[in-house]
Formats: structure tokens, C-alpha cells, sequence
């Protein structure tokens, strides 16, 4: 029954995971399609092909942090299952409706309430962990780069819309600066030129800090390192806007509108990849969490379990790091590709036209701080909304016109059923948790 259980769980999380692909599949490809660079069928392609590549670009820290949302050992499988459950109906319900909602949020939200719930039904033997503090609200440790658990995540839904809201502005600030005939404009872009280079210098890992290179060569095993693939793909964001900022006074609009258009394949190559890292690695949480969980319920060692769904979970205290089945990320970013491929053409309408209108420059400014936004967040190993992020961009750029050019009651709109994703998702998975004690 256990087994049969977790399989199921592993079916749900694929299936929540292509939901996740066709729901938020407008985030990469809303301001293509607005501004008619790429067709809506081009678009999908693109921005699948990106959200696959993003399996040998990004780690597992994201997918960590979501398998620890709450305590494995105290849960059982129907925890998880409830959870998963609340996610997928949640996904389903707002992506008829056309709201663009967070698939990440309601997959944290349906873990919790579903552990909740579990909590206080006088289930768990271990009272430390009964109730609200099955939970992983709040986990602090020195030399991590931020705190992880969920009140992070909270924080986030609304950190996230705006980090992407002020570097959008940043950025719109800088090009349209940079539009003007002066010597001004070029120094301060080259001086930041400078600065951007010192910082990656310091963040990038040299060859003897790698643990397994890919490569005999020690320059392409620096460059194929996927924690200096992230940034090497910052590098590339904003050098090719540095570059073209200092040409920019140059061009007629006509020329410039026609050269933003090419940059936006870039910029939304960039934030596909960003979208593909972040998002499917919450499903590959949710698999680790579940067979974490299978083991301590049947009281079995991870290695007498199929050498497909061995999996080790990480443990700071005891220098445990995760061990995944190659299968498992590879299908993960393969599915949601595959949903992105379906679209979701209600929420493309909401995030290319009903927010702001969005023009070439606009497309790949919003693009841009999205992607630099999620490259940072999976840095610190935070799942952020890839939805919040896009739609703070895409409204720090319309702020730039001026602040009427937002519709905000739309924005409003937006700002509601993100405020309600979590509780909401929790309480079904609550119920959801009860109705499956009722059945099993």
C-alpha cells in the first residue's frame, strides 16, 4: 500500500509539474508575443527548449529547501499526496480564470497546510515536531547566505515582484540614459562595465574549488560549472545591454526597436532558463520528500530501496549532501517543457497586454531584470514565484512611462489572488488530508 501510495505521488508531482509548464508558460513568453517578435507557436518552442536546458545549468539547492518545507521524519505519505492534490486544483482553477497565480506558492502552501493538518491529528509520536511545529517556519544556520523555511518564502511573495520591479526600473533608467548623445552616459556604462566584472571575478569558482570537473581542461571545466553557468549567464544579460547601451545614441528608433527585437530572443531565452531551474526543481523537492518519508514509514535504509528511487536528503549537521537519480531532474525539466509547449494563452493575454503595453525596449528590460531576478533567488536557494517576478518587471517598466501607463486595477487584482495562494492552498490541502484518511 505504502508503495503503491508513493508512486501515485510521484505520477501527481509529474502531472503538477506540466500544469505548472502550460500555467507558466506566459512568464517567458507574454512580452515576445505582445511585441510580435515571435509567434505564439515560436514562442512555446523557445521557451520550452530554454526550460530544458536548464537541467544542466542549476543544482539541486531550491529543490532542497521545498523537500524540508517540513519535518519528513514526522509526516506520512498522505501528507504529501493531499498536498500535491491542493496544488494541482489550485493551478487548474486559476489558470481557467486566466489569473497568473504562483505554482510555487501552492505547492509550499499545500505541503504546509497538508503537515499542518497532520500536526494536530494526534498522529505524530514526536511532540517536538506536533502541530504548528511540524513546520519548518524559520531555519537560521552561520554561514548560510539567508535563513531558509517558510516564512522566507513568504517574505518573498512580496520581495520578489519588487526586486524585479526596481532592477526593471534600474534598468529602463539606464537605457533610456543611455539614448542620449553625450559622453556622460558612455562613462557611467563603462564604469559599471568594470564594476559587474570585479563582482563576477569574486562570485565564480576557480578549478581547484570544483569537486568533479567535467573536463581534463581546466578552462571548460570552469565554464561548464553550474554555479558558474548562472553567472556567466548574468555576464551575458548585461553585457549585451552594456554593449548596446553604448552604441545606442547611435541608432535611429527604427534601427534600435529592430536590434531590441533580437535582444529579446536573449532576454527571454534567459528567463525561460530562469523559470525552467526554479520551477521544476520543486517537484524534484516534492519526489525527494516523498521517498524520505516512504523510508521512514517502513522503516527501510535508502539502499534497499530500487537503485531508481534512491534518494538521500541533505543534512547539514551530519555533512549529508543530496543524492537524486539522474532520472528524476531529467524528467522533471522534459515535463515542464513539455507543458510549456501547451501554453496558456489566458494568462498570456493578462501578462503581455492587460497589465501594461509592452513594447520592444520594455520586452527585453522586463525579460532581463526577471532573468537577473531568478538566477539570485536560486542562488540563495529561495523558490520565488517566477509569476510575482515577471509581473513586478513587467510593471517596473511601465512606471518608467509614467505611473497611469499601469493598469492597476489589474495589478490589484493580481496582488489578491497572490495574497490568497498560500492560506487557500493550505486549507484545501488540509481537507484534502482528511478526505483521504476518510478513504485509505
Amino acid at each position: 500500500m505504502e508503495f503503491t501510495l508513493l508512486i501515485l505521488i510521484i505520477f501527481l508531482a509529474l502531472a503538477f509539474d506540466y500544469i505548472n509548464g502550460f500555467h507558466d508558460a506566459a512568464n517567458s513568453i507574454a512580452t515576445i508575443v505582445a511585441t510580435k517578435v515571435l509567434t505564439p507557436f515560436q514562442a512555446v518552442l523557445w521557451a520550452a527548449f530554454f526550460n530544458f536546458l536548464a537541467y544542466w545549468v542549476f543544482g539541486f539547492g531550491v529543490a532542497d529547501t521545498v523537500a524540508k518545507t517540513a519535518k519528513t521524519s514526522s509526516l506520512d505519505l498522505t501528507v504529501l499526496l493531499a498536498g500535491i492534490l491542493a496544488a494541482i486544483v489550485w493551478n487548474l482553477l486559476t489558470w481557467w480564470k486566466g489569473i497568473p497565480s504562483s505554482s510555487s506558492h501552492t505547492l509550499i502552501g499545500g505541503f504546509a497546510g497538508a503537515a499542518i493538518a497532520h500536526g494536530f491529528s494526534g498522529k505524530v509520536t514526536d511532540l517536538e515536531h506536533a502541530g504548528w511545529n511540524i513546520v519548518s517556519w524559520y531555519k537560521y544556520k552561520e554561514g548560510d547566505l539567508l535563513p531558509s523555511g517558510v516564512l522566507i518564502v513568504i517574505c518573498f511573495i512580496v520581495l520578489a515582484p519588487l526586486v524585479g520591479m526596481f532592477i526593471s526600473y534600474c534598468l529602463s533608467l539606464w537605457m533610456m540614459y543611455s539614448s542620449r548623445k553625450a559622453i556622460g552616459p558612455k562613462v557611467f556604462t563603462v564604469a559599471l562595465m568594470l564594476l559587474v566584472f570585479w563582482f563576477l571575478s569574486t562570485v565564480m569558482i576557480g578549478y581547484e574549488s570544483i569537486e568533479k570537473p567535467r573536463f581534463e581542461s581546466h578552462f571548460w571545466s570552469v565554464v561548464t560549472e553550474p554555479h558558474n553557468i548562472k553567472w556567466l549567464l548574468v555576464a551575458v544579460i548585461f553585457y549585451s545591454l552594456a554593449i548596446f547601451n553604448l552604441i545606442f545614441s547611435s541608432y535611429s528608433a527604427a534601427k534600435a526597436e529592430s536590434v531590441l527585437k533580437k535582444m529579446q530572443l536573449l532576454s527571454s531565452a534567459a528567463f525561460s532558463l530562469g523559470h525552467g531551474g526554479n520551477d521544476s526543481q520543486k517537484v524534484m523537492g516534492i519526489i525527494a520528500a516523498a521517498v524520505a518519508v516512504y523510508l521512514n514509514t517502513t522503516h527501510q535504509e535508502v539502499m534497499t530501496m530500487p537503485e531508481w528511487l534512491r534518494v538521500v536528503l541533505p543534512n547539514e549537521e551530519e555533512g549529508i549532501k543530496s543524492q537524486m537519480p539522474e532520472w528524476i531532474p531529467l524528467t522533471c525539466y522534459t515535463v515542464i517543457a513539455l507543458g510549456t509547449l501547451s501554453g496558456g494563452w489566458k494568462i498570456v493575454k493578462t501578462m503581455g497586454s492587460k497589465i501594461t503595453k509592452v513594447n520592444a525596449f520594455e520586452g527585453v528590460v522586463a525579460e532581463s531584470a526577471g532573468a537577473l531576478t531568478l538566477f539570485s533567488t536560486e542562488h540563495f536557494k529561495i523558490p520565488v514565484s517566477t509569476t510575482h517576478t515577471i509581473t513586478g518587471s513587467i510593471i517596473g517598466v511601465g512606471v518608467t512611462k509614467r505611473i497611469s501607463a499601469v493598469r492597476w486595477g489589474v495589478t490589484v487584482n493580481l496582488l489578491w489572488a497572490w495574497i490568497l495562494t498560500i492560506p487557500v492552498s493550505a486549507l484545501m490541502a488540509a481537507l484534502f488530508y482528511y478526505l483521504v484518511n476518510l478513504i485509505l
